[in-house]
């Protein structure tokens, strides 16, 4: 038995140590300089973190002037992430969304309307049952621009509603792409139960309270 104590010391200095040097990981992605994005064949990129990606993707593409949404990882302190490893909270990332839009018919501001209005605003690390620090709410930013529309975006809507807003605000650092199998979920699977019961109603609320002058004609 003497022995047993000495072994629980180290293993609980070894993982304390090891949380520690996580965390200063994390703070380090936080703290870090912005990304910019090159802006090709005259479209412009976000990215936006926000619960589940297939969802999220579904939700951007709905939204005119938006080519194209691509799911992946974003926020976190490790590289070349996958779906396993992201969903153990242990790489720091999210599940994220690489939105491509043309900015000649939709913009920035309207991209973060977008995200406050299909989400719940006040759920910490998850939406829904979806629940985990992968799944938190985080918005990117390339430059000092759209940091400060993002932040009085953000404090609008935190004085409108009085509530305090889950979403974390992160200097964009890198986009990874998630696996094959994740990108067009919802409309390649439109008969999978996550889909049907959690997916579609999402968008469907978002589209019921956003502006039609913004939703393309054939979204469902």
């Amino acid at each position: 038995m003497k022995n047993i104590i000495p072994i629980v010391a180290l293993t609980l200095f070894f993982s304390c140590q090891n949380s520690a040097q996580t965390s200063k990981k994390q703070d380090d992605v936080i703290n870090a300089e912005p990304i910019e994005v090159a802006i090709k064949n005259g479209k412009t990129r976000a990215y936006f973190a926000s619960g589940c990606f297939w969802c999220v993707e579904a939700i951007y593409e709905s939204v005119k002037g938006v080519e194209e949404s691509i799911s992946g990882y974003s926020g976190g302190h490790t590289n070349n992430p996958t779906y396993a490893l992201s969903n153990t909270g242990k790489t720091g990332h999210a599940e994220a969304v690489e939105i491509i839009y043309d900015p000649k018919v939709v913009n920035f501001e309207t991209l973060v309307d977008v995200y406050f209005a299909s989400q719940n605003v006040t759920q910490v690390n998850g939406q829904g049952n979806d629940r985990g620090s992968q799944y938190r709410s985080i918005i990117f930013y390339q430059n000092e621009t759209q940091k400060q529309i993002i932040l009085k975006k953000k404090e609008a809507l935190a004085k409108k509603l009085n509530v305090k807003i889950a979403a974390e605000v992160y200097p964009f650092q890198k986009f990874w792409i998630a696996e094959d199998y994740h990108q067009d979920y919802e409309r390649l699977h439109p008969n999978n139960s996550y889909i049907r019961n959690v997916s579609i109603p999402r968008l469907n609320r978002f589209k019921a309270k956003f502006p039609k002058a913004f939703l393309k004609d054939h979204a469902h």
